[in-house]
């Protein structure tokens, strides 16, 4: 079991930055792909990024590639999301999944395991 603590949110100006973080206490982190997604209100939950286990293998929906990147940190059991240039539309509550297996990208399949999201809103 896996429990997933995101922090990081808060409000940014177009243009800006913020990181999201999220730490993952339990048993069979290192050996999980990692997955950030995030629902706008209204909107479905989408997959933003997600990483291998080993951390060497990173995709991003289209809507944020060359702007976020996703890291890991498997000494401290954290992954992270850094994202830049921000745009209103990426205002939504993010969270953070820990996949079934091992690789990111299309193979990735999320768990039932998230955790409690954290607010991101983008100002014009």
């Amino acid at each position: 079991q896996v429990q997933l603590v995101e922090s990081g949110g808060g409000l940014a100006q177009a243009g800006g930055s913020l990181r999201l973080s999220c730490a993952a206490s339990g048993s069979g982190f290192k050996v999980s792909a990692m997955g950030w997604y995030r629902q706008a209100p209204g909107k479905q939950r989408e997959l933003v990024a997600t990483i291998s286990s080993g951390g060497s293998d990173e995709d991003y929906a289209d809507s944020v590639k060359g702007r976020f990147t996703m890291s890991r940190d498997n000494a401290k059991n954290t992954v992270s999301l850094q994202m830049n240039n921000l745009k209103p539309e990426d205002t939504a509550v993010y969270y953070c999944n820990a996949g079934r297996g091992l690789l990111s990208g299309s193979w990735y399949r999320p768990s039932d395991y998230w955790g409690q999201g954290t607010q991101v809103t983008v100002s014009s």
